[in-house]
């Protein structure tokens, strides 16, 4: 293959985003929704108050009865949350009320109990009420038709109990995109085998089911294929059914990347293979049989620092949701010598300060084989091609890694 100019990152990201497609949509329970994406708008089916409720355990009363304190009012009932007083209240008259029931017809403010004194059949009010006290009005929160949550949006605990609230029992979402794996290489081995000589541990394939799940995706993996081209086909073929494949090393120019080799006769089709960054310059984007394809650098730090930057976006664009990288400003806690020509993703520690810029210190090492950095990292760092040197207290674009 002919030699290629390094990527810019944005437009690799733009162009891997441009050839996505949603996935289908589906109904599920609200017990099923949590992290799911909205495929349609959530219209509420009931009005919430569905009346004018009591927000405080007191007295339902007339505001003009109470304008001037004290006043004795007689009282003609007595309304839990769930009941309802069937009179009208009348001047001189009041309703003993608990938080959540409905105010009677005639009332329209809430006195509290704190402020009354009872005397058998007369509560003897001690404060005033203006119209509207302590009342939460028909419809204060929202009313049947009301769109309550866009299409779009990824459901979280608190939208779940919005949508019970708005009375509705399944959600339209999108369906999960399932993103297929695979690693390449003689040299990997499981987690939890004993590796033989001049083999190593894979930590790919958990880290990036994990990436997956997180990002709302289902993981399918394919596990480690050796370097053959027939085993990396084998594995390609078991992915068919995905929604997208993601390869784990074979990425680079080499006598031992198979990938391209063995996936060329099944119908790969590449639109790039090399991207301007580091950690992660191997990275190859295409379709197999109009399948989306990602390659991975093999480096477990350059994958999932790729998979961060590409494959986490994607599948929120696979599920119609905002792919868009959330970046913050952050006051640099060392000094950082000068950017060389490729777009750098430091890994640093990403401390919180109260009322001020989070500070986000590089680690001293920067390996891309080292996950114990990787784990202990807060952000990436964000640094252009050509940067100029930095020195610490001074300001960087950083993506956080952890919520």
């Amino acid at each position: 293959m002919a030699q290629q100019p390094l990527l810019p990152v944005e437009e690799a990201r733009a162009r891997i985003l441009a050839t996505l497609h949603t996935t289908p949509v589906e109904t599920v329970p609200l017990s099923r929704a949590l992290g799911r994406v909205l495929a349609e708008e959530a219209i509420a089916r009931r009005t919430q108050p569905p009346a004018d409720l009591s927000a405080m355990d007191g007295y339902a009363v007339r505001a003009s009865d109470v304008a001037s304190v004290p006043v004795r009012l007689t009282v003609v009932g007595n309304v839990p949350a769930g009941s309802f007083h069937s009179g009208q209240l009348n001047e001189g008259e009041a309703v003993r009320i608990f938080t959540g029931a409905a105010l009677p017809r005639g009332a329209d403010a809430i006195v509290i109990q704190e402020d009354t004194d009872r005397e058998g059949d007369v509560v003897v009010v001690k404060e005033a009420a203006a119209a509207g006290q302590h009342v939460r009005v028909c419809g204060l929160d929202f009313r049947t038709g009301d769109a309550g949550m866009p299409a779009g949006r990824r459901l979280a605990p608190a939208d779940i109990a919005f949508a019970a609230a708005m009375n509705l029992a399944t959600l339209s979402v999108r369906k999960r995109p399932v993103i297929a794996f695979f690693s390449t290489g003689d040299e990997l081995v499981p987690p939890g085998t004993e590796p033989g000589p001049n083999q190593i541990v894979s930590s790919n394939n958990d880290g990036l089911a994990a990436l997956i799940l997180e990002a709302g995706g289902e993981p399918l993996d394919l596990g480690i294929a050796p370097d053959r081209t027939g085993a990396i086909r084998d594995a390609a073929e078991r992915a068919r059914d995905a929604d997208m494949l993601v390869t784990l090393g074979g990425a680079s120019v080499g006598e031992h990347d198979l990938v391209r080799e063995a996936l060329m006769p099944l119908g790969l089709d590449i639109d790039f293979w090399k991207i301007a960054m580091r950690p992660g310059k191997p990275l190859m984007y295409g379709s197999l049989n109009d399948k989306p394809m990602l390659g991975l650098p093999g480096n477990p730090v350059s994958a999932y620092v790729c998979a961060v930057l590409f494959l986490k976006p994607a599948i929120q664009r696979m599920q119609g949701g905002d792919s868009a990288l959330r970046t913050t400003l952050a006051r640099l806690g060392r000094d950082l010598p000068a950017n060389g020509s490729r777009e750098d993703y430091v890994r640093a520690g990403l401390d919180h300060i109260h009322g001020e810029l989070p500070v986000a210190t590089p680690f001293e090492l920067q390996d891309s084989s080292m996950l114990s950095i990787l784990a202990d990292a807060g952000c990436l760092i964000i640094r252009t091609p050509g940067a100029e040197a930095l020195n610490a207290g001074g300001i960087v674009t950083v993506l956080p890694l952890r919520a």
